[in-house]
C-alpha cells in the first residue's frame, strides 16, 4: 500500500537534481506548493540559474525558539556503472526504495515534512518549526552559503536536526572539510629541449611525494585521526612541450581541535614555495556536547530502534550544519536520518522503507517532545 510518505519520497526522487548542475528549482517549487498547502510560510531563494533554496516556517503560539530541520535536494551524479533499478524513484523492491538521493537524502526530507504535518496541532500550540532546504550541498554547501549571505535564514532554532543518512542512529557531529587546490607554475619549452624549461609536473610530483608524509594534526578523542587524500591531478597541454602548469586537489578532513589556517601554513611550508595553495572548500567540524539535555532526550527516543546501548558517534562526511550552526547561534545539533550511510553516492542507492517509516515517527516524537517542553 502506498502511503503519503512513500508518495512524497518518490515524487522528490523523480526530480533530476544531479549536481552539477543541480537544477533544484523545479523540485523546490514543488515542495513550496506542498508546504503552503499544509500551512507553512514559504520563501524560495534563488542563488543561480535553476538553483534555489527554500525556507519554510510553521509558526507556533508559544514564545520561544522553534525546532529546526535541514536537508539538501541536490544529489551526486549516477556514476559510470549501470543501474539495475530506476535512479529516479520508481522502484520499491524487497522493502527498499531505490533512487539517486533516496538515502542521501530526499527520503529524510519527506519524513520530516510528513512528521511536521502529523504534528501540526502540537507545533501550533508550541514554538513552531523551521525548515531549511538547500541546493548545492554536495559541492561544498554552496546553497547554504548563499542562503546565509542573503540574510534570509530566519529566526535561530533552539535545536537543529540534519536528516543525513545515519540509519536512524543519532550522531552528534561530523568532521570538517578543507579542500585545497595546489598549483605548480613552471616554464614552457619544446619537449626536445627540456633543459630550457621548468617542468611544472615535476614540481607537482615532488610536492606529492612530500604530501604523503604530512600529518594534518593530532587525533581527536571522538573523531580520531584527521585524513588527507589527493583526489585529482592535471597538468600539461601536449606530449611535446614542457608543461608550465600543473594542478592537484587535496581533501583534508579535520576535527574541532585543528585550525584550518594552521594546517594550510604548515602544509605550504612542508611542500615548498613552488606550490601555491588556495582553499576551495573550508567547512569547520561540528560537535555537540553529548550531555546536552536535548541530545539526551533524542537518544532516549532513538534507543528502542537499536539493539545495543547508544554511544556518542560522529560521521566523516560534512553537512550544511558546518555553515548553518555558527550563523544560527550554535544550537545543539543532531544528525539523524533513515538513509543507509554506506549507500550514499552508490550505484542502486536505496533507503529501507521500514527505516523511512521509523524516521517519520521518530521525527514526530522529537517534535512533540520539543513542543511539550516549551
Amino acid at each position: 500500500m502506498t502511503t503519503p510518505l512513500i508518495t512524497l519520497s518518490r515524487q522528490l526522487l523523480g526530480f533530476n537534481t544531479i549536481n552539477p548542475p543541480g537544477n533544484e528549482h523545479a523540485c523546490m517549487a514543488f515542495l513550496a506548493n506542498h508546504l503552503e498547502e499544509r500551512g507553512f510560510e514559504v520563501s524560495l531563494l534563488p542563488f543561480g540559474e535553476n538553483r534555489t533554496n527554500l525556507v519554510a516556517r510553521l509558526p507556533g503560539n508559544t514564545p520561544g525558539a522553534p525546532l529546526g530541520f535541514t536537508g539538501h535536494l541536490d544529489t551526486v551524479p549516477l556514476g559510470q556503472q549501470q543501474w539495475q533499478y530506476d535512479p529516479f524513484g520508481k522502484d520499491i523492491v524487497g522493502g527498499r526504495l531505490y533512487g539517486r538521493g533516496s538515502s542521501d537524502m530526499k527520503a529524510a526530507i519527506a519524513a520530516f515534512i510528513g512528521a511536521c504535518d502529523a504534528q501540526r496541532a502540537a507545533i501550533s500550540a508550541g514554538t513552531g518549526v523551521t525548515l531549511w532546504l538547500t541546493g548545492g550541498e554536495e559541492t561544498g554547501c554552496d546553497g547554504a552559503r548563499a542562503l546565509l549571505e542573503s540574510g534570509l535564514a530566519g529566526a535561530a532554532p533552539g535545536a537543529l536536526i540534519v536528516g543525513e543518512p545515519t540509519a536512524n542512529y543519532p550522531v552528534i557531529g561530523h568532521k570538517g572539510a578543507l579542500w585545497l587546490r595546489a598549483e605548480a607554475t613552471g616554464k614552457t619549452a619544446h619537449g626536445a629541449m627540456p633543459e630550457l624549461g621548468i617542468n611544472a609536473i615535476y614540481l607537482a610530483a615532488d610536492a606529492l611525494q612530500k604530501i604523503q608524509h604530512f600529518s594534518p594534526g593530532p587525533d581527536h578523542p571522538l573523531m580520531r585521526h584527521p585524513t588527507l587524500n589527493v583526489g585529482r591531478i592535471h597538468g600539461g597541454l601536449n606530449i611535446n612541450s614542457v608543461p608550465d602548469h600543473a594542478v592537484f586537489d587535496v581533501d583534508i578532513r579535520t576535527a574541532p581541535n585543528l585550525s584550518h589556517s594552521d594546517i594550510c601554513q604548515r602544509l605550504h611550508h612542508h611542500i615548498g614555495e613552488h606550490i601555491h595553495l588556495e582553499a576551495q572548500v573550508d567547512l569547520p567540524a561540528v560537535l555537540t556536547d553529548p550531555q546536552d539535555p536535548w541530545i539526551q532526550a533524542v537518544f532516549a527516543l532513538c534507543q528502542p530502534l537499536h539493539g545495543t546501548p547508544l554511544t556518542p558517534r560522529i560521521v566523516p562526511y560534512f553537512t550544511d550544519a558546518s555553515l548553518l550552526l555558527p550563523a544560527l547561534g550554535n544550537p545543539p545539533c543532531i544528525i539523524l536520518g533513515p538513509g543507509e550511510p554506506a549507500m550514499a553516492h552508490q550505484t542502486d542507492e536505496y533507503c529501507e522503507v521500514n527505516k523511512l517509516e521509523q524516521a517519520q515517527s521518530l521525527y514526530g516524537d522529537i517534535i512533540a517532545g520539543w513542543m511539550a517542553s516549551a
